[in-house]
């Protein structure tokens, strides 16, 4: 299959050992800090081989330890998606995975191609939609008389849309659909379990790290944020340039990380109570109500925080150094910061979902390799699902090992995922579901 027609027009994509790809597919369009709209069906075949802008970013903070992805465009209209299927399915034939990318809502994009789903649709047979969605100030500012936020979290919901109405002629089947996302995408996905327009969307749910210790901005948070933005930005935000725009948006991540950068939350997030989320008492009632016909998988790494304060960061780096203790310093002071920001939370939510009669899974990455400074730390699960073993051979947080080596390691974990996706269960008996109390993690890879 690598030509579709489809409501919104017909589509050219790439057939590449089994699997079709068609990228950069428009799923709205939108002004600056305006609402997502429907994009007009166009005329004659348009070319989907080709990736797509990706939205404007400085590079992200955990490039260090991620690698970089092969550099793309930037442009405002970036809201595109990459849908990924098995060859020769009939149409609305599949399950679907969507994809929300993280970068702590600063950096990254579907386009990537670390985040390929060649791999994972091969092995799995299931249909991949991987999302662009904007970023940053243009994203998620709250500022009086420019943006109420959540612009970001409009798109994600635009997509689902496009998902529901377009997926199944590309084989995928609009009523059985996963919504998936890791860090910053995984605590969209949390924030669109309580969106009842979103809800209705997707039958599944899976979260991976999600920084739940950190939380959704209120109102009064997010309103200093766009405060200090503007003040850095001294320009109209509606006409200034978007390098502009950007260089003030990294003068702001650095404010709020203070000295020695010791604050790691984004400054940019969704902001509670300003629509589409609801205010959290009816965001959370909704989750309940919601959870009993619900199947969410919940996870995290066994070393979040290495990703932020391992390696060369300026105050951790230091103590690291210091005779007998420094290790031992920072490995206890980076399992608490884990604990506060990942995992504690993850528990707790599993425990809600559970009690309100969700099907609920949670594991736990361990590092891949004993030799690697990062150990399991957070987005070491990536590499597992996506891309490819070449896409991230130079990756700092996966030396020393090799492309085949790390195809490898991913094969349970994408078989794990591929049976979510096609079953809302886990086919493997020493995974159980999560009970609440429970403090069980699957261990993976």
């Amino acid at each position: 299959m690598d030509n579709v027609v489809a409501p919104s027009g017909r589509w050219r994509g790439e057939a590449l050992g089994g699997v079709s790809v068609f990228r950069g597919i428009p799923y709205a369009r939108a002004e600056r800090f305006g609402a997502p709209e429907p994009v007009a069906p166009h005329d004659g075949v348009y070319d989907a081989t080709r990736r797509y802008a990706i939205a404007p970013q400085l590079p992200g903070r955990l490039e260090r330890v991620m690698g970089r992805a092969v550099p793309l465009d930037q442009s405002e209209d970036c809201s595109a998606l990459t849908v990924t299927t098995p060859e020769g399915v009939e149409p609305g034939g599949c399950p679907v995975l969507v994809w929300l990318h993280g970068g702590a809502y600063l950096a990254g994009s579907g386009q990537w191609n670390l985040y390929d789903a060649d791999q994972l649709v091969r092995e799995t047979r299931i249909v991949v939609v991987s999302v662009n969605y904007r970023l940053g100030a243009l994203g998620y500012l709250r500022a009086p008389g420019i943006s109420a936020g959540n612009l970001g979290l409009c798109d994600q919901i635009a997509a689902l849309r496009w998902v529901r109405e377009h997926i199944a002629e590309f084989g995928g089947d609009p009523e059985r659909v996963t919504v998936s996302g890791q860090s910053a995408g995984a605590q969209s996905v949390v924030a669109l379990l309580g969106i009842a327009e979103a809800s209705t969307l997707f039958a599944q749910a899976m979260v991976q790290s999600a920084p739940f210790g950190i939380g959704f901005h209120s109102h009064g948070r997010a309103e200093r944020v766009g405060a200090m933005f503007l003040d850095e930005l001294d320009a109209d935000p509606f006409t200034a340039p978007v390098s502009e725009l950007l260089a003030a948006q990294g003068r702001v991540v650095r404010r709020i990380a203070g000295p020695g950068a010791l604050n790691s939350a984004p400054p940019f997030l969704p902001v509670a109570d300003a629509d589409p989320l609801p205010d959290e008492p009816t965001w959370r009632q909704a989750v309940h109500d919601a959870a009993a016909d619900l199947r969410v998988v919940l996870g995290c790494t066994a070393e979040e925080a290495r990703a932020f304060y391992g390696g060369p960061h300026p105050v951790f780096g230091k103590v690291e150094r210091l005779p007998l203790v420094g290790e031992r310093t920072t490995r206890a002071v980076e399992r608490l910061i884990g604990r506060k920001a990942f995992e504690d939370g993850l528990f707790r939510f599993a425990d809600e979902l559970a009690d309100a009669g969700a099907t609920v899974y949670c594991y736990r990455v361990a590092q891949l390799h004993p030799a690697n400074p990062y150990g399991a730390c957070h987005c070491i699960d990536l590499p597992l699902l996506y891309g490819s073993g070449s896409a991230w051979a130079t990756s700092p947080m996966l030396a020393p090992l090799g492309p085949a080596e790390i195809d490898a390691l991913g094969v349970r974990t994408r078989r794990y995922w591929g049976e979510f996706v096609h079953t809302g269960q886990v086919g493997d008996t020493s995974w159980p579901r999560h009970q609440p109390g429970s403090r069980f993690a699957q261990q993976l890879p």
